[in-house]
Formats: C-alpha cells, sequence, structure tokens
C-alpha cells in the first residue's frame, strides 16, 4: 500500500483559477483504496485526463490564496518486470492513437537523435534495447537540483549531461522514439524520491502493452502511483494558471504502509 499526503499553499493571480493535476489515477495496475481532494472555500469542476489518464480539476476560488490538500491510499497491483525478454512492434501493429508517442514533441526533439541511437543501441532490439537506453541515461546523467527549469529540452539535458526527473524522462523518451518504439512522460508518485516531491517516469509500448521505467532508479514499477501521461512534461503539469501563481508552502509526502 502506498499512502500519499500533499499539502500545498499557493498566492493566485487576479483570474484566481487554477487546473491541477494531482489525484492518483484509477488505472490498471492500482487501486485506489480512499483518497480526499480538499480546496478550501474552492468551486471544484473534474474533466478527464489526457488521454483519459487520470482526471484534472479545475479549482476557482473566491480569493487570491489556495489551500490544498490531497491525501490517498492505493494499493499498487502492476508486478516488477525484466525489460529484456520483451518485444516490439512492427510499426504497422502499433494502435493509431499511440502514434504520437513515436513522434518528437515540445521537450523531446527525437528526431535529432535518430543517429545516435542507431550507433548507440542499434544492435538490439525490443525490451533489450529499452533497459539499455534506460542504463544509458542512469550512467551518463547526473541528478542535479536547480540545474534546470521548466524550459529545458532533452536535448539541452543531453548536452549538460544534468536535471531532476523531468529531465532523464525527456532524454529516456526522445531516445526510445528516435529508436522507433512508443514512449510516454508520466506524472506520478513514488515512495523514494529524493527530495520528497512529484516525480516523473516514462511508460514504454512493448508486448502490445505500456510498461513502467524510471530512468531515474528511484522507484521500481510495483510502488509507483500514476497520476497521469502525456507526449512531455507539458502535457501533465501539476499545476497550471491562466496568470502568474507564488508558491507559499509544498509538502509531498509518500511513504510505503
Amino acid at each position: 500500500m502506498i499512502e500519499i499526503d500533499v499539502s500545498m499553499s499557493y498566492r493566485l493571480g487576479p483570474e484566481r483559477t487554477a487546473l491541477l493535476a494531482l489525484e492518483a489515477a484509477a488505472a490498471p495496475g492500482q487501486e485506489i483504496v480512499e483518497h480526499r481532494f480538499e480546496i478550501a472555500n474552492a468551486d471544484l469542476h473534474h474533466l478527464a485526463g489526457e488521454n483519459r489518464i487520470g482526471r484534472r480539476c479545475w479549482a476557482v476560488l473566491p480569493d487570491r490564496e489556495m489551500n490544498l490538500r490531497y491525501v490517498a491510499q492505493v494499493e499498487v497491483t502492476r508486478p516488477r518486470v525484466s525489460l529484456d525478454d520483451l518485444a516490439d512492434s512492427a510499426l504497422q501493429d502499433i494502435p493509431g492513437e499511440f502514434y504520437s508517442y513515436l513522434r518528437p514533441s515540445r521537450y523531446c526533439e527525437s528526431d535529432l537523435f535518430e543517429d545516435f541511437a542507431r550507433t548507440q543501441f542499434g544492435h538490439l532490439t525490443g525490451g533489450g534495447k529499452v533497459a539499455a537506453i534506460r542504463d544509458w541515461v542512469r550512467s551518463e546523467i547526473t541528478y542535479e537540483a536547480g540545474h534546470s527549469d521548466a524550459t529545458t529540452t532533452m536535448a539541452e539535458t543531453f548536452d549538460a549531461r544534468r536535471g531532476v526527473c523531468r529531465d532523464f524522462v525527456h532524454v529516456f523518451c526522445g531516445l526510445v522514439r528516435a529508436s522507433h518504439i512508443p514512449a510516454r512522460y508520466v506524472a506520478a508518485y513514488g515512495p523514494d524520491v529524493t527530495p520528497p516531491d512529484f516525480h516523473a517516469v516514462a511508460e514504454v509500448w512493448l508486448n502490445d502493452r505500456w510498461f513502467l521505467v524510471d530512468p531515474t532508479g528511484m522507484c521500481a514499477a510495483d510502488e509507483i502511483v500514476v497520476i497521469g501521461a502525456g507526449r512531455d512534461a507539458a502535457d501533465v503539469p501539476f499545476m497550471e494558471t491562466p496568470d502568474d501563481a507564488e508558491l507559499i508552502q509544498l509538502s509531498v509526502q509518500v511513504t510505503r504502509r
């Protein structure tokens, strides 16, 4: 059982509105045992998440201070799986709704890395190739908070060889896509994230299904709680606002029960 406890306070801009993606998804591989999502005095409007994975919530506040609490208990039922024995799919056999995960996106310029992927990983296939890309990212990229920001792209991280989970996932997804295997960015919670915060992992399409991969190595698939998924970080931010927002307080605690 994974327990999640998030509290945050923001001072919003004049619109007093925020779009939030914080709740654990009702998705295969995880069961929400109980949860509570509260924003004091807010008018809440829920809607489906990107690709109908999870859900988002519009919060409209009577004043500019937003105080939020989200607590949940989630039973993760997906097993740990070795990637090495998994097969990839012929391009013509990949479902059409997943083709966007083969293409470059705002933060994953995968088309710029096809020659590198071919040279570095072209001798491998399927899950073995994905595992080699994961291991390359873990060994070549150094986790360093503060080095990147919300605008940093895969190409910039590849050159700098430093970043946080968001950057690890962008490089990983970009190299997997450059190898003609679908990969998507996943917003998540994990119990071993250091420092404690929202987390980013990836999913890859192998054996005709999605498999979770954490390029940072912090979390295993059987302890990751998925929030939502998209092409890159632009699709699944934990909060969006139509104007400025000032952080007052943020705490993300994820523990095993």
